[in-house]
């Protein structure tokens, strides 16, 4: 396995650690309107073009699980932010690839954010 590489996580699995309460962070990698109409729960926005700039910030821990996701299979934000986080050091990286669309399917929560 090179060092640039991250591993894919499912929506059971994902689902499985969130109510397990096992320290995950949950990043969208979409543009902010879609993260404000809905998003998993707990996730925080870091839309796939800024993430180079906003994770040392947002994301201090380079040895924290991290999941990144955006819209559906086709959309490729995730893989994107999934491999600019790999580069930059972050150690503990995965691309939830069913995304947003994935999630609703299953009848999963999602949470709006409220100004």
């Amino acid at each position: 396995m090179n060092e640039l590489s991250y591993s894919t996580i499912t929506r059971d699995a994902l689902k499985a650690r969130l109510d397990a309460g096992e320290p995950t962070l949950i990043v969208e990698a979409l543009p902010a309107r879609y993260y404000d109409a809905e998003h998993l729960p707990g996730a925080i926005n870091l839309p796939h073009d800024e993430i180079r700039l906003l994770a040392p910030s947002a994301l201090p821990d380079k040895d924290a699980t991290i999941v990144v996701y955006c819209a559906s299979t086709e959309c490729q934000n995730s893989s994107i932010a999934a491999r600019t986080l790999t580069a930059a050091g972050y150690r503990n990286v995965m691309e939830f690839v069913e995304g947003k669309q994935g999630w609703l399917e299953a009848g999963y929560p999602m949470e709006a954010s409220t100004d």
